[in-house]
């Protein structure tokens, strides 16, 4: 019977929804870290940018915190008719069984690593309107944390383990982008003992952080190449051969992903810090980078 309870009380923490998943949960914790990682100044000038947030006109998004701009472009996809074109900028899925190529499908900017420069370049324009520049920190801010997810930018033929059925422990039948996406994340980050939301050391921040979205987004093919794969599948040659359309994560599978999930999160906390920092600084605007 404890058992029972037990799976009933995992079952209820990981439903779909945006609470339990990098769509806000783990969104969140990264906005929570970059705020608690920039300058007072910086601070100041986010403040003053979300004061603009009802020029945008989406009020059934909210906008009023750092937090509530981390999960902005989620909410606001959901009006398919307004944002829609907007979904394909979540992610940019490389092949992992092809070398990595930070250019490959990612036409017309339409990619995450794109909109990550994209946003940076245009929330340093102080030239622009407050509400231009609060839309492109909100989407930065998000995108940021979506390339750091492993499945966003690792893919074996199955959109970024979207299809391919996994259990998590005694859960049946999520599937293995869900499981990185959410109850993996959430159990990664929720240690009371050592949270992730601190101010962290200049030595920390130095090994945390650093790159750029290309850089971030071939870390996270590598650990889909080299471990949520072969983990999930129990190959060391995910390549070699077709993989089952199903699979399950067992205990140890799951306790050897959390610090990598862990240490995701805390990465893109602090690199959403650096780039708020160096978007707000005197100087010459940001270029992304060229094709």
């Amino acid at each position: 019977m404890r058992l029972i309870i037990a799976a009933l009380c995992l079952w209820a923490l990981i439903l779909p929804g945006e609470a339990r998943a990098w769509g806000d949960f783990a969104h969140r914790k990264t906005a929570e870290i970059a705020e608690a990682n920039v300058s007072p100044e910086v601070r100041a000038k986010i403040d003053r940018l979300l004061r603009s947030a009802d020029d945008l006109g989406t009020p059934e998004c909210a906008l009023e915190t750092l937090e509530d701009a981390s999960v902005w472009p989620d909410c606001i996809r959901r009006t398919r008719w307004r944002w829609g074109y907007t979904a394909a900028w979540h992610y940019r899925t490389a092949p992992i069984c092809e070398a990595f190529n930070p250019r490959a499908n990612c036409e017309g900017g339409n990619c995450v690593t794109a909109q990550i420069e994209r946003g940076h370049r245009i929330l340093a324009d102080e030239s622009l309107p407050d509400a231009v520049r609060l839309e492109a920190l909100a989407f930065m801010v998000h995108f940021a944390g979506d390339v750091h997810m492993p499945l966003h930018s690792g893919d074996r033929e199955d959109r970024g383990g979207n299809d391919r059925e996994a259990d998590y422990g005694f859960v049946p039948k999520l599937n293995l982008h869900w499981i990185w996406d959410g109850p993996l994340a959430e159990r990664a980050i929720t240690d009371t003992d050592d949270p992730v939301v601190r101010r962290y050391s200049a030595a920390e921040r130095t090994e945390l952080g650093g790159g750029d979205p290309a850089d971030w987004g071939r870390e996270s093919w590598q650990i889909s190449r080299g471990f949520v794969y072969p983990t999930a599948f129990d190959t060391e040659d995910v390549c070699g051969e077709a993989l089952p359309d199903s699979t399950a994560l067992t205990q140890e599978d799951i306790a050897r992903g959390i610090p990598i999930a862990r240490r995701r999160v805390q990465q893109a906390g602090v690199r959403i810090a650096e780039r708020l920092e160096s978007a707000f600084a005197p100087g010459p605007l940001p270029e992304p980078a060229r094709d």
